[in-house]
């Protein structure tokens, strides 16, 4: 969400979602939990098929520390600015309460129960001193899975992608889904997890969701939160396992663009779906404060936060082939629009109906359209309107104060570009 996507946002969650999955052994290592990290360095390197090219440092400090460091690279990933126009865009699209403050909650997320994480800036494990011994174990070797990926793939940058949450979050799905899935490799010895795990893949994934109930601020938080945190763990380790990444090093050279890559496997094949660019130029004037875009997957999560009819979500959100939306000011207030382009017409069209039925939902009567749907309610008026640049189908969505007339984008004057197919961070 927003920059929210950051690795840092969802640093604590492999060990606690993943701590029931399996566990681990010895080896020869001088540093803090000595046994843990002998017992995990020649599993990684067995399971991930790259050694380690220098020692993992680990560093122990207090929880109070560990909240004090999250939040100076919260900060640092999330300036104050770009963090509170997020949250105004996720707000008018209700998908979090408008009571709601970001900020705090997502430190709240950070703390909770927190075990310890991999700080690619400072090359760093941190594990915190009062950490449960039943957990430690887990953490560490997923941690450690992240120390040997920054050292053949320059995982800093990739966390710092800005303005292009579905291309961060495709990205962070290969860092964490291939951290998680060798994880379960390396603690159980090398073998087929489907196979040898009771229960098989399936069980990995309902051990995660199941494993919410031990982290109530996260089990309490919107669903927006929720899956976008658990996406790169659950979609990320399948798209690693359907990609067969066996050396560690071959997921960082041809990293998926967006969500849409990891989801489908006709995707991310011999014949890669690139995402198209939205490009809103002059469209909106010159008042643009914010811009990012949501994705397939956010796109869903969109759809079934106000349908609650999961495959209407995922039927609506397929054909999705770029998005972008613009936060800026008009008649005093603040004002949203969203323009997703679509693989076809009849994907553009299905979008466009069960966008309007979620808006039904939450407005309740429509108002008399015109070229638009529209409605009205506590001070706003959204649209949704279908149009077509450069013979490709779009959707627009926008939410303004009822005070302004007209529409906020001219669309004869937005462009649109393919996205590089794919993205390579190999150092």
């Amino acid at each position: 969400m927003g920059g929210l996507k950051a690795r840092r946002a969802a640093a604590m969650l492999a060990g606690m979602l993943l701590v029931q999955a399996c566990r681990g052994s010895n080896t020869e290592y001088d540093g803090p939990f000595q046994a843990e990290v002998n017992a995990a360095i020649p599993r990684i390197e067995q399971a991930m098929g790259v050694p380690f090219r220098e020692p993992p440092r680990l560093e122990t400090r207090t929880r109070e520390q560990v909240r004090e460091f999250l939040e100076i690279r919260f900060a640092e990933d999330l300036p104050h600015e770009e963090l509170s126009a997020s949250e105004t865009v996720y707000k008018r699209l209700g998908l979090v309460a408008d009571s709601l403050d970001l900020r705090s909650l997502y430190m709240s997320l950070l703390t909770e129960q927190i075990v310890g994480f991999y700080d690619p800036e400072t090359k760093v494990l941190y594990v915190v001193e009062e950490a449960p011994v039943a957990q430690r174990a887990a953490i560490i070797t997923h941690e450690l899975i992240h120390a040997l990926q920054d050292q053949y793939a320059d995982l800093l940058s990739l966390q710092r992608v800005r303005n292009d949450n579905d291309r961060a979050l495709a990205a962070q799905s290969v860092i964490e889904g291939q951290a998680m899935f060798k994880q379960l490799e390396a603690m159980m010895e090398g073998g087929a997890i489907a196979t040898r795990l009771p229960g098989g893949w399936e069980r990995v994934r309902q051990s995660i969701r199941d494993n919410r109930a031990t982290m109530p601020l996260f089990a309490a938080a919107p669903m927006i939160m929720q899956e976008t945190m658990i996406f790169p763990y659950l979609s990320g380790a399948e798209f690693v396992r359907r990609e067969n990444y066996e050396n560690g090093a071959a997921a960082f050279e041809r990293l998926p663009a967006s969500t849409e890559q990891v989801m489908h496997p006709g995707a991310y094949g011999d014949t890669i779906d690139a995402p198209t660019r939205v490009i809103f130029g002059d469209s909106a004037g010159s008042d643009a404060m914010y811009e990012n875009g949501l994705g397939e997957f956010e796109t869903r999560v969109l759809l079934f936060e106000h349908l609650g009819d999961q495959n209407a979500a995922v039927r609506g959100a397929a054909g999705w082939d770029g998005d972008r939306f613009q936060l800026f000011e008009r008649g005093g207030a603040d004002a949203v629009a969203w323009v997703s382009v679509w693989d076809t017409e009849n994907d553009a069209a299905e979008f466009a109906e069960l966008i309007t039925d979620a808006l039904a939902r939450r407005y309740g009567q429509e108002d008399l359209p015109d070229d638009a749907r529209s409605f009205s309610a506590n001070g706003r008026r959204v649209t949704v309107s279908r149009a077509e640049s450069d013979g490709r189908p779009l959707v627009l969505v926008e939410d303004v104060a009822a005070t302004v007339s007209g529409r906020l984008l001219d669309l004869s004057a937005v462009r649109l570009e393919e996205s590089p197919a794919t993205v390579n961070v190999i150092r």
